[in-house]
């Protein structure tokens, strides 16, 4: 969660509801004092994490089980030790 002075919502709106959208919670201040807070819609954002949660299922389906071993080597992978 991070604040912003009034003067810079007005000035950064756009911006602004473009990281709401993104999940990020915006309190709004006037002299160092809250006066408004900004948060997702709740149903909009259960809906895009519903479509994630199908799309990763779905890529689960098509892909074959990785191992552990797999997953550290690639995680190591271009590493210098």
């Amino acid at each position: 969660m991070r604040e912003v002075q009034s003067s810079e919502a007005k000035a950064h709106l756009p911006q602004i509801l473009d990281e709401v959208e993104r999940g990020e919670t915006i309190v709004i201040t006037r002299h160092g004092r809250p006066i408004a807070r900004l948060i997702p819609e709740a149903e909009s954002r259960r809906e895009e994490i519903d479509r994630a949660i199908e799309g990763i299922r779905g890529i689960q389906k098509r892909t074959s089980p990785v191992s552990l071993d797999e997953l550290l080597a690639a995680r190591h992978e271009g590493h210098k030790y």
